[in-house]
Order: C-alpha cells, then sequence, then structure tokens
C-alpha cells in the first residue's frame, strides 16, 4: 500500500486528526511532484515513532541538536514513498538499534510547525511536516549508538517523565494521543 492510500484509510481518532488528514491530502495532490521532498519549503512529508520498552514503561528518546530538547525519532521523506520504511530506517539511524517490533500502522497524523533554524550553517525557514507516525517496541538491552550529526543524548526515559524531558508542548500533545490510542498510557500530566 502507498502512502497516499495508508494516509487515506487511517482512521482520524479526534478533529484535529481529521482536519490535518484532510489538509495533507489536499496537500499532496496538489503538490505531488514535490510533497516527499524538502526542496518544498512550505510543507513536506515527515515520519516519526515513538519506542516504547518491552513493558510499556519507558520510551527512547534522543536530544535533538537543533531543537534542542528530548523528542521521538523520525525525518524527512527525501524521496521515500513508504513512511512506515522511512520511520524504521530513522529509528535506526537515530539509536543504534537494528530490530524493532512495530506495534501499529499509522497512529496519528499530525501538521507540526517548524521554527525557523540553522541547519549546516544554513538558514531554514519556518515551514510545515505533514507527519506521519508509528509506535515501535525494542528490548531496553540493545546497544544504543549515538547519531552524534543529530543528537547529543540518546536515553529511556520513564513515560511518567517524559513531559520534565520535551520542551515541545505540541509533541507531548501527540504523544499523549499515541499512548492513548494503543492503550499504554500511564497517567502522563
Amino acid at each position: 500500500m502507498n502512502y497516499i492510500e495508508e494516509i487515506r484509510n487511517y482512521e482520524p481518532i479526534n478533529e484535529q486528526e481529521s482536519t490535518d488528514k484532510e489538509i495533507i491530502l489536499k496537500y499532496i495532490e496538489d503538490y505531488s511532484h514535490n510533497i516527499l521532498l524538502r526542496e518544498n519549503q512550505v510543507a513536506h512529508m515527515t515520519s516519526s515513532a515513538i519506542i516504547l520498552n518491552k513493558d510499556h514503561t519507558k520510551m527512547l528518546m534522543i536530544h535533538h541538536n537543533i531543537y534542542k530538547t528530548w523528542t521521538w525519532v523520525g525525518g524527512h521523506a527525501d524521496g521515500e514513498d513508504d513512511m512506515l520504511k522511512l520511520a524504521l530506517k530513522e529509528a535506526e539511524e537515530e539509536t543504534g538499534i537494528k530490530q524493532f517490533d512495530v506495534i501499529t500502522d499509522i497512529a496519528t497524523i499530525d501538521i507540526l510547525l517548524v521554527d525557523s533554524h540553522i541547519k549546516k550553517g544554513k538558514y531554514v525557514a519556518p515551514h510545515l511536516h505533514l507527519n506521519v507516525a508509528y509506535v515501535f517496541e525494542a528490548y531496553e538491552n540493545h546497544d544504543l549508538v549515538l547519531n552524534k550529526d543529530e543528537t547529543s543524548g540518546l536515553k529511556w526515559i520513564p513515560l511518567e517523565e517524559i513531559e520534565n524531558y520535551s520542551g515541545e508542548p505540541s509533541i507531548i500533545y501527540v504523544y499523549h494521543k499515541m499512548l492513548e490510542k494503543v492503550g499504554f498510557f500511564r497517567g502522563i500530566s
């Protein structure tokens, strides 16, 4: 199934997701020539994942160098049209773990605002990530490998402490949605 079909088949869990899904599908239709590429400087496809330990009490988080906060794994499509494959590739690149159990098909659909920033010495204007996200599981005892080009930290964080680490309220909202949807919500405030 291609990514457009996967997004079309996704059942939104609330009004925000229904609206975001509609906008994302319209944007894909209008910008099919570059929606999977960063050259679309207004909005482009991304794919992310939260990685839970096997007993669903911790989330593996990275400390992102650009955003300067603890966050989930994920990245730009850069031409890839298989969003699950992209999320798995990013998870491996950003954690060093080579084997994940995929817990969900698409778990959330969100339009995420990215503030302006400097990347590799170049200014990147504010833009939108048209994001699909998944839930993965991995063993805590896997050897973790820090991707020093993008991150400065990597650790398992208890779910009830995520808000103490993340500086992104809009992403915390997405974590809550995902954990509630898959029944792993453990009282994150």
